[in-house]
């Protein structure tokens, strides 16, 4: 059954002292040298497909195995127990057609673990049980075909299914903790950040989360092609009890970047490497000493709040590293200054030291003829280009709009942005989501590992509208524009400008639990010159506008589309470059950031 949340406590021990994951499952059943026979038992007999190396089935066919490694841990000193479950979701399954078997097995591996679990908790030392949710066989980033790089083996919606269900399992067999781990592609992880959310926003049932991504090699980048701090940008909107790095590397390879993400998250780490880097039989040769002497001194740096083994580790790496960290203090999480945070493949930190950031417009339908020409003719590659230009040209974001009739909208924003994501000369800048449609804008988050920008909501169709559409967008882990739009119509005036935005500022933080850094305010740059009298005043309100929000709201941003302004002067580049250049240094000393 469902446990209590126990954030809190675990939250109290982790202040008090390192915490002691347990070490590689797989490892330790493998040393008991079962066939295909002892993965079927009797309940698989007749099963269609051959079921060796599906360990997680083990949970209903051979318990006592599971059983006796969970203790084995717990007695080498292990305080937080993993279920059995690192592959046990539907998309991993359809290897052996397990599916429908999901949410039993899960249920059945956090059992087993709950009970070892409680019977090795005293009120000194109680002990826990984390879920495992491994990243799936498949990435929603890349693709698996080099000659069709849009193409994608398994889409967002299907990520998040498949952990919701596994998720469902995993709580309802009792588990105190979910750990998505392993992972390779960002993309992935927001799908299981998302279906955990979700689980707990439909059942009323909330646990702590521990997030663990996986630094393939030496570039100190996941497979997807991320930097630790982008990975980091990227799912820094979940309530995260942890966050951390385990698998690929040893521990000795992993030290720069664990000593990089202690650095970055204001919240408790967890590191569990593997027993050094893998030999030519595959094998594992860094000794229990070795890997202690490593994360010692990890420990000693102050970069540990918990700690583990994964692939090669054994009871004895996790009785040494237990005793080892005994003597050691846990790490303080730092205290990290409030500034928007984007990602693309790399990190964007706007802050008030940082340049005016610019936002490349050109991949927009609406307004780049040429590019709107290409995409209309379906030809999406050449519309990179476009993109690549406006890299080349200074962009720190990239907006992409496909609003127009005669588009599938929808489908050509998903195709689009993954082309973008197989070029990392394009990849590597956030991208800003533009569209009017909500549909459109969820198409595009949904491929986007990064931490985006949506562009734009509104409380043109009222609170409980734009109360929907925040939560998504927060769920989804991006940054939002609020334009000053209201069920009255556009703010024209300072005064309607600033009540806009208050009133969505509120609503933002207050009800839908919004950092006020991802909140960028439009302040609306309204046309001059237009001979009507009423709109001379524009440019001055839009100015006056940003002014009074940067002053009642500094941890917010504001942007504007400067070329807005002149408008009335079409055909006349000396004009209205000079009118830009004028209303622009105002409004930067205003506080506009984009």
């Amino acid at each position: 059954m469902a446990q209590p949340d126990r954030t809190n406590e675990i939250r109290e021990l982790l202040q008090r002292r390192i915490l002691v994951l347990d070490g590689a499952m797989g490892t330790q059943i493998q040393t008991y040298g079962l066939d295909e026979a002892a993965f079927r038992g009797d309940r698989f007999a007749n099963h269609p497909r051959d079921l060796k190396g599906a360990s997680d089935v083990l949970a209903i066919t051979n318990p006592t195995i599971l059983d006796e490694v969970h203790r084995k841990y717990l007695e080498a000193g292990a305080d937080i127990i993993e279920t059995n479950t690192f592959n046990a979701q539907a998309i991993s399954f359809a290897d052996y057609d397990l599916q429908p078997y999901v949410y039993e097995i899960n249920k059945a591996c956090a059992e087993i673990c709950r009970k070892a679990a409680d019977d090795f908790s005293t009120p000194d030392k109680p002990r826990f049980v984390a879920g495992s949710m491994g990243p799936t066989n498949r990435t929603a980033s890349l693709s698996p075909d080099v000659n069709r790089p849009g193409f994608r083996g398994v889409s967002f919606d299907e990520l998040v299914d498949a952990y919701y269900e596994q998720a469902r399992g995993l709580v309802d067999g009792g588990v105190d903790i979910l750990l998505p781990e392993t992972t390779f592609d960002t993309l992935n992880l927001k799908a299981a950040l998302f279906a955990i959310e979700k689980l707990f926003a439909d059942t009323g049932i909330t646990l702590p989360v521990i997030a663990s991504i996986t630094i393939t090699d030496a570039s100190g980048r996941t497979l997807s092609g991320q930097t630790v701090e982008a990975c980091w940008n990227s799912i820094s909107h979940a309530p995260l009890l942890a966050v951390g790095i385990n698998c690929a590397l040893g521990a000795e390879e992993m030290r720069a970047h664990v000593e990089e993400i202690s650095k970055l998250a204001p919240i408790f780490i967890s590191c569990y490497p593997n027993a050094g880097l893998p030999n030519a039989l595959g094998g594992y040769d860094e000794t229990p000493s070795m890997m202690t002497e490593v994360l010692r001194d990890f420990a000693a740096n102050g970069w540990l709040n918990i700690v583990g083994g994964c692939c090669g580790t054994g009871f004895e790496h996790i009785r040494m590293i237990a005793e080892t960290v005994a003597a050691l203090p846990p790490r303080v999480p730092p205290v990290i200054e409030p500034h928007l945070r984007l990602s693309g493949l790399e990190a964007l930190t706007v802050t008030p030291e940082s340049n005016l950031i610019v936002v490349g417009e050109r991949t927009n339908v609406t307004g780049s003829p040429k590019f709107a020409q290409l995409i209309k003719a379906g030809d999406l590659d050449a519309g990179l280009s476009v993109a690549k230009q406006q890299i080349n040209g200074g962009a720190n974001i990239l907006d992409v709009n496909m609003d127009e009739g005669l588009l599938d909208s929808e489908q050509v924003m998903h195709d689009f942005l993954n082309l973008i994501a197989s070029e990392p000369d394009i990849a590597r800048v956030p991208i800003m989501v533009d569209s009017s449609k909500w549909s459109v804008l969820e198409s595009g988050l949904k491929c986007l590992q990064g931490k985006s920008v949506v562009n734009s909501i509104s409380l043109k169709e009222g609170e409980e509208v734009f109360k929907q559409h925040a939560r998504l967008c927060k769920r989804y882990g991006a940054a939002v524009i609020v334009m000053a739009f209201d069920e009255q119509g556009q703010a024209d005036t300072v005064e309607r400008k600033v009540e806009i935005c208050s009133r969505a500022y509120d609503i933002l933080v207050n009800d839908v639990g919004f950092d006020p850094t991802d909140i960028i305010f439009d302040v609306n740059v309204l046309t001059v010159a237009t001979g009507m009298e009423e709109h001379n005043a524009y440019g001055i309100n839009f100015i006056e506008g940003v002014r009074q929000l940067r002053e009642k709201f500094p941890l917010a941003n504001t942007s504007g589309g400067i070329s807005n302004v002149s408008f009335s002067f079409p055909g006349n580049n000396v004009v209205r470059d000079a009118i830009h250049a004028g209303f622009l240094y105002h409004a930067i000393r205003a506080g506009v950031r984009m």
